[in-house]
Order: C-alpha cells, then structure tokens, then sequence
C-alpha cells in the first residue's frame, strides 16, 4: 500500500497592488461618508420645515457622533478578532441603510434623532475598521505613506457630505439627498468585497483578555494627554461642522441686502463655503502633522489648539462683515481646527501601551467622538439660552463657548509633554 502524497500548505491569498489598495479604501470612505454632514449642510432648510429649536437642531447635528461613541469601542475592538473588512461592509451597509430609512421615513424631529444615530453607529463600523482593513494588508514600508491618506480621506468625505447633499437638494430635494448618501454607502461595499480574507493575528502570550480591557491605556499619562486633547478638538471641529452653513446663512442675512449684493451663490453659498473650508482642513491636517513630527508633537500641538480657540473667541462676533469676508474667516479657521486633528491620532497611537494599539484607538473614539456629539448639542442649547439664532450676540457666545473648550485641550496635553515613549504594539 503506497502512502498518500503529501499535500502543500495552503498558500496565503495574494495581497493587491498596494496603490490600488490604498485607493479603493480612501474611496470607500469618502463613498460612506457622504450623509454624515447632509443634516448640517440642508440645516436652515430643517429648521424651517420641521420648526426645530437650536437645541433640537443641536440634537440631530450630534447625535451622529453619540452613535459613533457608543459603537466605536466594540466594532474598533472586534478587529482585533475577525477580519475588519467584514466590520467595514457591515458598518458601510447600516450607513447606507439609516440613510435611506431617512429619505423615506424622516418627518419630525424623533424620527430624524433615531435614524441619525443608527448613521453614526454605521459611521463607527467604517473609519477605523477601513484603516486596520487598510494596514492589515500592507507591507509594512507603505504603511507610513498610506495612513495618512486614508485619515484624508475623513477630510475629503466631510467637504463632498457638504457638497452633494446641498447639490441634489437644490435639484431634487432632501429626500432625494439622503437616497444618494445611502446608496452610496452601500456601493462602498463592492470595493472591499474583492480584497483576500485576512485573520488577525493572536496576541504575543496567546492571551487575548477581555474585549473592552481599557485599564492599560487609562493608565497611560502620555497616551491620555493626546486622547484628552482629541476631546477638546472634537468639540471645537464638531461643533463648527454642525453649525456652520447655519452661521453663514445668518451672517449673509445680516451683511448684506442680499445674496446677489453678498456674493453669497455658487463658490461662496454656504455649503459651498463649507466644502471649501473642509478641503483646506485636510491639507492642514496631514501639514500640522508633518511640522509637528519635526518640533516636537505635544508642543507644537499646543500652539496649533491656542491658535484655533482663539479665532473662535472672535468668530462668533463677524457675523456683520460682509459676506466674503465671513465666508474667508470661516474658511480660514476650518484650516485652523485641523492642523492638530492627525497629530492628535498619531501621538496617540505612538505613546500606545505595548499590544493595546485596538484598544487605544477605541478609548480615542469613544471619548473623542463623545465630544464631538455634545459640541453640536450644546451650542444650540447656548444659542437658544443667549437670546436664540437670529441673535447675533447668541452667535458670538456659542462660538466664544467653544473656543473656551478647545483651550482645555492645552494643559492636557502637558501629560504628554516630555514624556518617554512607550513600546509601540498591535
């Protein structure tokens, strides 16, 4: 009796061209991330259909981010266990399908609050999943180039959210709006179904411990210090986000006779400024990060956090500039919010306590992503408190408010100052 041949290990899939990788995930992205500003940018349009107070209109804006917060640590966590591409696709469909839910469904403010949340909860199943999916099939060599893009790609997707909402909006409604965001997400899966299956690896001691173990990285001061101040710069973007296009429809009101005398249609209409101001705040992302990486990253960022509360001490008040003057202040200090934005994420991640890279990035969304729900939220309670959205001195103390809490940011990054560097881990 002749023993059977032996058969060959099972060869490993073969890995895709990294640039064609990097490309459909960056793509992916921006694919799911078109409804997550639609509310903000067609906000005016809300409020006068549905009669939101501010602090309902606050609501909805940030209840995005609450989804996201709640979520963010159990789906970030689980790629440590399953391969994140699965986690992507899952997210990218509960995107498309909230958002759809909304077109068809949304009449009032309770109904708009349930399906927003269940977009944030989308949200937190594709941005960090869609980078470890990104990471987990790269060599190692194009990681330092490629992670950067992808963290763009947030940036990107926030100014098109802007964009095509208000777009098809102006051309078909917001009903229409929000199919399209939906649809989208759900295309975002067909770029990821192709990608070979990967496994995550085990822990180095083969022991994975609890899924939602975060005591290493609380105890981290240096790795705190980044995670505290990414809360006080969520608030601060968040809120700007939210708000925004409805700050300068006030403010091409109170400028100006008119659009038309305001210059307030087509590259300077509000969602465009938007947009606008959402495209510089990616490129200031990824150069803050590189000045910061060469003077000293919790220093540096320091200095980026003062400069960017300090215009919004100030912002709140040019509502009665004329029109492009506002417009270019608001542009201006959509730059300004985002140059700490990817140094925040990256100190983070390099003062990570050694093998608790997940977990940490999951602390960093669920305390940065709670933030970024309560800025929204209470600057429409402020403005409602202050005198109401068609005050402008209730325009200047909400936007004060804020740059107050962006100022926090700056002792906690102290902890982080000075500091050594911890082992790097998965």
């Amino acid at each position: 009796m002749t023993a059977a041949p032996l058969r060959p290990p099972p060869q490993a899939p073969p890995s895709p061209p990294p640039t064609l990788l990097i490309a459909a995930l960056c793509a992916a992205e921006v694919l799911t991330m078109i409804g997550v500003f639609a509310f903000a940018a067609l906000l005016p349009a809300f409020m006068a259909a549905w009669d939101l107070s501010s602090t309902e209109a606050g609501w909805i804006g940030g209840i995005v981010f609450a989804g996201y917060a709640v979520a963010a640590p159990v789906l970030v966590a689980l790629t440590d266990r399953v391969d994140a591409r699965r986690v992507f696709v899952g997210g990218a469909l509960l995107a498309g399908g909230a958002n759809l839910a909304f077109a068809v469904a949304a009449d009032g403010f309770w109904s708009a609050l349930l399906l927003r949340a269940l977009a944030g909860v989308g949200l937190a199943g594709t941005y960090m999943p869609g980078l470890r999916v990104l990471v987990d099939r790269l060599p190692p060599a194009r990681r330092p180039g490629a992670v950067p893009l992808y963290t763009a790609s947030f940036s990107l997707g926030s100014a098109v959210s802007y964009l095509i909402p208000a777009l098809v909006a102006d051309l078909a409604g917001w009903r229409t709006a929000f199919a399209v965001a939906g649809l989208a997400a759900v295309a975002a899966t067909a770029l990821l179904v192709w990608l070979p299956r990967h496994r995550p690896e085990p822990p180095a001691d083969g022991a994975r411990g609890a899924l939602l173990d975060f005591r290493p990285v609380f105890a981290s001061r240096a790795t705190m210090g980044y995670v505290l101040g990414y809360v006080a710069h969520m608030w601060e973007l968040f809120a700007f986000r939210a708000w925004i296009v409805a700050f300068l429809g006030f403010g091409l009101a109170a400028g100006a006779t008119g659009p038309a005398d305001a210059g307030g249609t087509g590259l300077l209409a509000p969602g465009s400024v938007a947009t606008w101001g959402a495209l510089v705040a990616m490129a200031a992302s990824i150069g803050g990060a590189r000045v910061a990486t060469r003077r000293g990253r919790a220093a540096t960022t320091q200095v980026f956090m003062a400069a960017s509360a300090l215009m919004a001490l100030g912002f709140g008040w040019c509502a009665g500039l004329p029109y492009p003057v506002l417009a270019g202040l608001a542009i201006l200090y959509a730059g300004l919010i985002q140059l700490d934005s990817a140094a925040l994420t990256t100190g983070a991640v390099e003062t990570a306590p050694a093998g608790r890279r997940g977990a940490t990035l999951a602390v960093h969304s669920l305390l940065g992503f709670g933030a970024a729900f309560l800025g929204p939220l209470l600057f429409g309670l402020t403005l409602d408190l202050a005198g109401g959205r068609d005050s402008a001195a209730a325009w200047g103390v909400a936007f004060a408010l804020v740059g107050g809490i962006g100022l926090l940011g700056i002792p906690a990054l102290a902890l982080a100052r000075g500091r050594p560097r911890t082992a790097r881990g998965g």
